[in-house]
């Protein structure tokens, strides 16, 4: 086998690994996680009184929801409610911060 034949393969195996990288990346798993978008931000389905992305009047609507990085829901960080309880994103729903 020639040399130029040898640095195709490897050449071709290369580009093979990097665009099989770059795809699976670009496939990760997300999540909807309630309670962590601004009004106006969420992705969908911010609850009864609301049709659908961009819908949340609250920020941190605890019903609106915007799709995360799989596994990142509870991690984001959030500013403290005004009684001062932590907020958390959760995978359900919440009952906090809704609109009057």
């Amino acid at each position: 086998m020639s040399t130029v034949s040898k640095t195709l393969i490897v050449a071709s195996a290369v580009a093979t690994a990097v665009a099989g990288a770059a795809g699976s990346a670009a496939a990760q798993e997300n999540e909807k996680c309630y309670g962590v978008s601004l009004a106006g931000a969420n992705d969908c389905a911010a609850g009864p009184g609301t049709t659908c992305a961009g819908s949340s009047t609250v920020d941190y609507q605890g019903n609106a929801w915007t799709l995360v990085p799989a596994g990142t829901c509870a991690d984001i960080e959030l500013p403290a409610m005004a009684d001062g309880t932590a907020r958390v994103g959760s995978l359900e729903a919440l009952e906090r911060d809704l609109p009057a």
